[in-house]
């Protein structure tokens, strides 16, 4: 056969068979694209029943009406959860420390940010100051504690990080931790730091369990605490349905083994103290965070049995009595915090409850853009909450 023409039939192949291929990659994309615009990027879903409100945050809250794009490569809650703290980057944040001691002769880690070189606001007595409560097993030095120090330090505010007994590297000084319920610790750095600062706007923000933590305080407090407003995010609402969800096979395996060696991680130091209540060597066999708690954290606060912890725990059982402006952002496929168990009928009863419900975006996850690195739609709310709450708040106060 001529050499031309096999030649020509080659090259004829060839583009044929690459015009397919990039028919099929340009069809997969449109058809991906189609998904995402339609299935998974959403208008979050605001729930609060004042109007004004709701008015308040669609004029200096916007972000939490616009339409969420998580990122198109990892919108699965799983993924987000899991991609979040590697893909996110760390501001860099100096931080004064202070121990507290408490009632009972244990102390109390605060990492303070603050930020005595704020234009806004160059008085200090006055300056604005947002307590911030990370996770579970979290400290001041996670990515997102980190990412909302940084976006108050643009706006001008102080931050203080409350770092959990015995977490942050400080000593345990009697045998005893601390857990969702109990928030005698909270309530007496919250006092602490607004004896210091008498004159100065103070608000909070609660991450995942510092979330579950914050609400059970005001849900105790009602409108009696210095607090002008807060913000919540992946808080869960019912520790039963958390628990059941994270012991889920595919669940247990990506997040509950994990956390429960966190968990005993941070107790394992101070095990000389601790032995001297518990079976540290029952505690460490743990393999789920039910398990744990069971052994450790119920019998700690004095609990009958673990259900009773849980339920005291839950703060869908207190968002009834939260008694100040309280903003809390979930994704509905968070599995530390499913969907079907977020209070929102509860929420509707509760002039000063807004629930911003999105459809994806994980646990502390939130991610949007191409490379999500440095800014996400958690991050955003929280800013843009914190700022209307502190410049514009009156127009929600007199609710």
């Amino acid at each position: 056969m001529d050499s031309n023409v096999l030649s020509t039939s080659q090259v004829r192949v060839g583009l044929f068979g690459s015009g397919v291929g990039l028919s099929l990659v340009l069809g997969f994309g449109v058809a991906y694209a189609c998904y995402y615009l339609s299935s998974i990027a959403k208008k979050p879903q605001l729930v609060a029943s004042n109007e004004r409100f709701c008015r308040f945050l669609e004029e200096y809250c916007p972000v939490v009406t616009e339409t969420y794009y998580p990122t198109i490569w990892c919108w699965e809650g799983r993924v987000q959860t899991l991609l979040r703290p590697f893909i996110t980057s760390r501001p860099q944040v100096q931080y004064r420390n202070e121990l507290i001691r408490t009632a009972d002769g244990g102390q109390i880690s605060l990492d303070w940010f603050d930020n005595n070189d704020s234009l806004y606001y160059p008085d200090a007595s006055t300056r604005p100051t947002v307590l911030l409560l990370p996770g579970l097993t979290g400290t001041s030095k996670e990515s997102y504690i980190l990412h909302m120090i940084h976006q108050s330090e643009t706006l001008g505010y102080r931050c203080v990080v409350f770092n959990n007994r015995g977490i942050a590297g400080e000593e345990l000084l009697t045998p005893r931790t601390y857990c969702a319920a109990n928030t005698e610790d909270l309530e007496a750095v919250i006092h602490h730091i607004h004896n210091l600062h008498p004159s100065a706007p103070f608000m909070a923000a609660g991450v995942s369990m510092g979330g579950m933590l914050l609400l059970n305080y005001l849900g105790k407090t009602g409108r009696d605490t210095p607090l002008m407003a807060a913000a919540i995010f992946s808080a869960g609402w019912n520790v039963f349905e958390s628990v059941e969800s994270l012991e889920k096979p595919l669940n247990w395996l990506l997040f509950n083994y994990y956390l429960t060696t966190c968990l005993q991680s941070s107790i394992s130091r101070h095990r000389q103290m601790l032995e001297k209540l518990f079976d540290m060597d029952l505690v460490m066999k743990a393999r789920t965070v039910r398990e744990f708690d069971r052994q450790f954290t119920s019998v700690m606060f004095g609990y009958r049995t673990i259900d009773d912890y849980y339920e005291d725990a839950s703060p869908c059982r207190k968002l009834k009595s939260v008694g100040i402006p309280v903003l809390c952002l979930n994704s509905v496929d968070d599995v530390f915090s499913p969907g079907h168990a977020i209070p929102v009928e509860t929420a509707k009863q509760n002039a000063n409850v807004a629930l911003v419900l999105t459809s994806c975006g994980g646990h502390i996850g939130f991610l949007e853009g191409i490379w999500p690195r440095k800014c996400t739609y958690m991050d955003r709310v929280f800013k843009q909450f914190v700022q209307a709450v502190f410049e514009h708040g009156n127009k929600i106060f007199s609710m």
